[in-house]
C-alpha cells in the first residue's frame, strides 16, 4: 500500500470517526432535551396544576374566598398562586395538544382534557357575561374581580387549538364551541372591553381595540377565528375594517402595527423594553402565525410575515441568556409567603387603586429569586417559544439547548411551562 493510499485511508477513517461522533453527540443532545422536557412535565403536573386543572403561578397558600371578595392583596390577585390561570392554561393546552400528536398517549390525552376543563371552569364562575377568571379560591368558585387581555385571549387560543385536535368528543366540541361564541359575543357587546365582576362590575381592565401590539394581533385573530367558527360574515367584515383602522398613537393602521411586532410596543410603552415581560408576547406571536395561515390576501400575509420575523429577531436577543442561569443558585424566594410579602391592604374601587396597592411590596421578605428566575429562566424560554412558532428547523438546536439547561425540580415559578410549549411547537426534521 502506497504512502498516499495509507494517508487517504487514514483520512477516511478520521472522517468516519468524526461523523459517528457528531451523530452520537446529536442524539445525546436530543436525548438531553427530551429528558428535560419529561422532567418539566412531571414537575408541572405534580406541583403546579391544581385539582381544577388550572396552572398555579407557584406553590403557596391558595387565597380564600374572603381574600378574593376583599381584593387582598389586590383586585387582580397579582402575586398570589392563582394569578394567571387563563393565561397559563391557554398557552400550555396548545403544547399539551402537540404532545399528544407526537406521543399518541392516552395519559397525555387525558391531561389535555383536564386543562380544557380547567379553562371552561374559569368561564363558569361568574354571572357577568364574557368574564374569564384568573383562578379560583379555596371554595372552588370565588375569584378576584378583574380579568384581562392576557387571561382571555390565551383562554380562546387554548380552547380553539384543542377544538381543532382529535382529542375532544363531538359533545365536548359543541360545549367548547358554544362557550367560545358566547364569550366572544359578550366581549363584543361590551365594546371590546374585558369585563370585571364583583366590586368592579361595569368596569374593564383592557380594551381589545387598543392600538398597542399587545392587542392588535389578538383582536384580528379573534375576529377571523370567530368568523371561521360561526360562518357569520359580520365577524369577517369587522376583521377587514379593523385591519385598516388607524392608531391614535403614531398614525399607523392595525396591520402596520402587526408588521412591526414587539418593537412597536417597546418603543412607546414604559414597560415594553423590560426584559422580564417578554413572556406576555408569546401569544401575540401565536396570533400572527395563525393569522398568516388564515389570511388569503398576499399583501396582508406579507405584513403578518414581516411581524413574525421581526419578533423572532427581537426574541433572539434574549434567547441565549439561558446560559446565565445557575441551577444551584440559592437566592431567597420569599414570594411563596404572599401574605407577608404584600401585607399592605386597603379597599380598592378602581383599577388604578388596585394597581397602586399591588406595588406595596416588602423586598426584605420576597428576596431576589423571583426576578432571577423571570429574567434568566422565563424570558429565555419565552424567547424560545417565540422563535419556535416560526417553525424553522434551523432553530431546533438552539431551542433544545435552552430547554435542556434547567433543572425543573429546583424552580419556583410555574412559568417553566414555556419549555414544553417551545419544545412541542417547534418544527424539526
Amino acid at each position: 500500500m502506497g504512502q498516499f493510499t495509507i494517508y487517504l485511508w487514514s483520512s477516511v477513517k478520521v472522517i468516519i470517526f468524526m461523523s459517528a461522533l457528531f451523530s452520537i453527540f446529536s442524539v445525546n443532545s436530543q436525548t438531553v432535551a427530551e429528558i428535560a422536557i419529561e422532567q418539566a412535565n412531571r414537575e408541572l403536573w405534580y406541583k403546579y396544576i391544581d385539582k381544577y386543572g388550572i396552572i398555579n403561578d407557584f406553590v403557596g397558600e391558595r387565597p380564600t374566598a374572603m381574600d378574593c371578595r376583599l381584593s387582598r392583596p389586590n383586585a387582580f390577585g397579582w402575586w398570589t398562586p392563582i394569578e394567571n390561570g387563563g393565561f397559563f392554561n391557554g398557552i400550555y393546552l396548545m403544547a399539551a395538544c402537540e404532545r399528544v400528536r407526537l406521543t399518541n398517549s392516552d395519559v397525555d390525552r387525558d391531561k389535555a382534557r383536564i386543562l380544557a376543563q380547567g379553562l371552561l371552569k374559569l368561564a363558569l364562575v361568574s354571572d357577568v357575561p364574557g368574564f374569564i377568571s384568573r383562578g379560583i379560591s379555596d371554595d372552588g368558585k370565588t375569584h378576584y374581580p378583574n380579568g384581562s387581555n392576557d387571561q382571555t385571549i390565551p383562554w380562546f387560543f387554548g380552547l380553539n387549538h384543542y377544538l381543532n385536535s382529535d382529542i375532544p368528543s363531538i359533545k365536548e366540541k359543541k360545549i367548547i364551541k358554544d362557550k367560545m361564541i358566547e364569550v366572544a359575543q359578550a366581549i363584543r357587546l361590551n365594546n371590546w372591553g374585558f369585563p370585571s365582576d364583583g366590586m368592579f362590575t361595569g368596569g374593564s381592565r383592557d380594551d381589545l381595540e387598543d392600538y398597542r401590539f399587545l392587542e392588535a394581533p389578538c383582536y384580528l385573530w379573534l375576529l377571523l377565528t370567530m368568523h371561521k367558527l360561526t360562518d357569520d360574515i359580520t365577524w369577517f367584515n369587522q376583521y377587514q375594517a379593523a385591519l385598516k383602522d388607524v392608531s391614535n398613537v403614531g398614525d399607523k393602521t392595525r396591520i402596520e402595527i402587526c408588521s412591526e411586532g414587539i418593537a412597536y410596543s417597546a418603543d412607546y410603552e414604559v414597560w415594553g423594553n423590560r426584559r422580564d415581560y417578554l413572556w406576555v408576547y408569546v401569544i401575540k406571536q401565536a396570533s400572527l402565525i395563525e393569522l398568516l395561515k388564515m389570511e388569503k390576501e398576499d399583501s396582508i400575509r406579507s405584513l403578518y410575515l414581516k411581524g413574525i420575523m421581526n419578533n423572532k429577531d427581537f426574541a433572539m436577543e434574549y434567547a441565549n441568556e439561558f446560559s446565565k442561569f445557575d441551577n444551584n443558585d440559592t437566592k431567597k424566594y420569599g414570594n411563596s409567603d404572599w401574605r407577608a410579602s404584600y401585607s399592605e391592604w386597603y379597599p380598592q374601587f378602581t383599577v388604578d387603586e388596585a394597581i397602586s396597592i399591588s406595588r406595596l411590596k416588602n423586598d426584605e421578605i420576597t428576596g431576589h429569586r423571583k426576578g432571577y428566575e423571570r429574567t434568566y429562566m422565563t424570558n429565555p424560554l419565552a424567547a424560545a417559544s417565540i422563535i419556535a412558532l416560526v417553525g424553522d428547523p434551523d432553530d431546533c438546536e438552539l431551542i433544545d439547548k435552552i430547554v435542556a439547561h434547567y433543572d425543573y425540580s429546583k424552580l419556583n415559578l410555574g412559568e417553566f411551562f414555556f419549555a414544553e410549549f417551545a419544545y412541542y411547537v417547534k418544527k424539526c426534521n
